[in-house]
């Protein structure tokens, strides 16, 4: 039983609370059961602009840049694009002082047009295509993370002379609870090692550093700790076989963010304390410089800053009780669970209600048993279709994941600052998704579904 249902008076005050480890940081309650963001209201910006909507704080990411910077100090902290990429989300973050981890062609493109120099832009990726190779060359990257031997030899035949490279390495003695060791080459069996002595053969690559990447959703600095130590007697041990001093270390990997209230969160500055001390050391135990420690956080920037509305469709039990609650949106616009935590909170926007607090799913229009928007979350039980649904910690992997399926369009990335409201990335439009099919007529809205010409598959046909 929970308190609200113990203590029926504090009903209200409990279903609008904000924790303020889950909601973005300007976000606080309005009059009517409104939520404001960045000093906008979310029922008006629903009517306006319709949902489903991203809704992005930019002054939370700012600050949350601002805390990674102070942490680790200017020049340290990278930004992984993938987390949430637009031309403005790309040109805050520039303008805090970050650089960037771009993925692909396209992200390049974007942090040049934002306002990064090719020198702030690292381009990482387990199989680059020639298409981002070619980017990065003509643009001008600070480094390029090599993931394989096979793309060492692509890199010394297509790089221009003098490339810099980053070698992304597993330091772990196997797969481990957290640890992201799908992609790199592994130090215990020697691999790494090849791929140092390969790139130190090649005249027109140079070797500035290791990269790493220790997972996703990780909290625990032992974690890290070890990743470290094991890195850095890798380090010692390429100074002592081949010569090689390399001064630059990248600790990558996801730093937890909280998606509902009493989730763990990071302990920032705690962190990058630990993790000098624990580089300083082990460094000075080899007798080696101690290399320069670089971050390269993604969802940890952007996740609190995000909130999603959805509109209130129907409302249903399932099969054992629980009640349901279908909303305009779904696994279309919010990622599996497995992804981001599977456990957003949810607050209702635009009324309040004294109604009991009833355990509630929050299900997507897709028809499909994993298109869940919030497995359990407690809700006013007088929540009715029309109702607003504002849902926690989108910033990351939501916007950058949104499908067509079903051919639903994407929603709007709206920004909110200040009392103002902008849009960086626009609605898709069925007419956009439609303009793709080649084989429809041009006119395809005003033909009835009875009169569809019989020729309407001949793309398949001719395929």
């Amino acid at each position: 039983m929970t308190l609200g249902q113990l203590l029926p008076s504090l009903r209200p005050s409990l279903s609008t609370q904000l924790s303020a480890d889950v909601w973005p940081v300007t976000a606080r309650r309005g009059e009517d059961g409104d939520l404001l963001v960045g000093g906008v209201g979310l029922t008006a910006l629903a009517a306006s602009h319709g949902t489903p909507s991203y809704v992005v704080d930019s002054a939370d990411v700012r600050l949350r840049c601002r805390e990674y910077v102070t942490a680790f100090g200017p020049g340290n902290v990278a930004y992984t694009a993938k987390a949430l990429l637009s031309c403005g989300v790309a040109r805050w973050v520039a303008e805090e002082g970050l650089s960037l981890y771009a993925g692909s062609a396209g992200e390049l493109r974007v942090a040049r047009a934002a306002g990064f120099s090719g020198e702030q832009i690292v381009l990482y990726g387990s199989a680059k295509t020639p298409e981002d190779l070619t980017a990065a060359y003509t643009g001008g990257v600070a480094a390029i993370v090599a993931e394989s031997l096979g793309e060492i030899t692509r890199l010394a035949a297509t790089a221009p002379r003098g490339q810099r490279v980053l070698l992304r390495v597993i330091a772990g003695p196997g797969p481990g609870v957290g640890l992201d060791s799908r992609f790199g080459l592994r130090i215990d069996t020697g691999e790494a090692e090849t791929a140092v002595a390969r790139i130190a053969a090649q005249s027109g690559l140079t070797l500035v550093g290791l990269d790493c990447s220790v997972g996703h959703q990780e909290n625990r600095f032992g974690v890290y700790e070890e990743e470290l130590r094991r890195i850095v007697d890798f380090l010692a041990a390429m100074r002592d076989r081949h010569g090689t001093e390399l001064t630059r270390l990248n600790l990558g990997g996801g730093h937890a963010v909280a998606y509902a209230g009493g989730d763990l969160g990071f302990a920032l500055a705690a962190f990058a304390n630990r993790m000098r001390g624990v580089l300083r050391l082990r460094a000075e135990q080899h007798r080696i410089p101690v290399p320069r420690l670089t971050v390269s956080p993604g969802r940890a920037l952007v996740s609190r800053a995000g909130v999603t509305l959805y509109r209130v469709l129907s409302t249903a039990h399932g099969p054992d009780g629980r009640r349901l609650v279908a909303v305009d949106g779904g696994m279309t616009d919010c990622p599996p669970a497995a992804l981001c935590g599977g456990h957003h909170s949810v607050a209702l926007v635009g009324r309040t209600s004294r109604a009991q607090l009833q355990p509630t799913t929050v299900v997507g229009r897709h028809n499909e048993v994993d298109d869940v928007v919030s497995p359990s979350v407690d809700l006013p039980a007088d929540v009715h279709p029309g109702d607003l649904l504002a849902v926690a910690g989108t910033g990351a992997y939501h916007h950058c994941r949104a499908s067509n399926y079903h051919l639903v369009g994407r929603p709007a990335l709206l920004s909110v600052q200040d009392g103002q409201l902008a849009t960086l990335v626009r609605r898709e439009s069925i007419a956009d998704l439609l303009a793709r099919d080649l084989d429809l007529p041009p006119d395809a809205d005003a033909v009835p579904a009875t009169a569809v010409p019989a020729t309407a598959g001949r793309g398949m046909a001719r395929a």
